[in-house]
């Protein structure tokens, strides 16, 4: 919060004229860098379900809550049921890893969306590797591959971007990717 008492009148004077001015901006001036223009496309296959998505999850200037419930339920933990909101940061993450990729418009192959604490704490105690607190929980991580990418090349494109967490899983039986939107941190 803000002293008035302490701010000269400048520099209350410049702060009304950048709160004015960022709220004309529409909301796409925002942007992350490396984001579509116009509408973000994402699409995922469950590996563990067999759903596919297709969707288009930002349209003019603003997510699409439709599409947004979908994802959540694609994204759902396999094991328990549990539909919980993923962040859309999230989604932007991967929108931009698809453009540093060869991708393209193949699906992203979800290994693990949303995890309830139930199914953390069992993959926790079969783990070490699993953590206590994972970003799984709050809908802040996905671990993915990518049919025709390298893992190497979906890992080094997640790490340009520094926006969360990178994991790299070559050698499990799995091979995948984690990304997450918590702090910047790699593994």
């Amino acid at each position: 919060m803000v002293a008035f008492s302490s701010m000269s009148r400048r520099g209350l004077i410049s702060a009304g004229a950048g709160l004015t001015a960022s709220l004309l901006l529409p909301k796409a001036a925002f942007a992350a860098p490396g984001l579509p223009k116009g509408e973000r496309r994402l699409s995922f296959y469950n590996t563990h379900t067999g759903e596919t998505l297709k969707t288009v999850y930002w349209a003019d200037g603003d997510y699409v809550p439709e599409a947004l419930k979908a994802a959540n339920k694609l994204l759902r933990d396999h094991r328990t049921g549990d539909v919980h909101d993923i962040d859309p940061n999230l989604f932007d993450l991967l929108a931009r890893v698809n453009g540093l990729t060869e991708a393209g418009s193949k699906p992203f192959q979800v290994i693990s969306g949303y995890r309830s604490p139930k199914s953390n704490a069992m993959l926790h105690d079969r783990s070490g590797a699993v953590a206590t607190k994972s970003q799984h929980m709050l809908g802040k991580a996905i671990d993915i591959r990518v049919p025709g990418v390298q893992l190497d090349h979906l890992r080094e494109a997640a790490l340009s971007l520094k926006g969360g967490g990178v994991g790299y899983y070559p050698d499990s039986a799995n091979n995948f990717v984690h990304m997450d939107t918590g702090r910047v941190r790699f593994w």
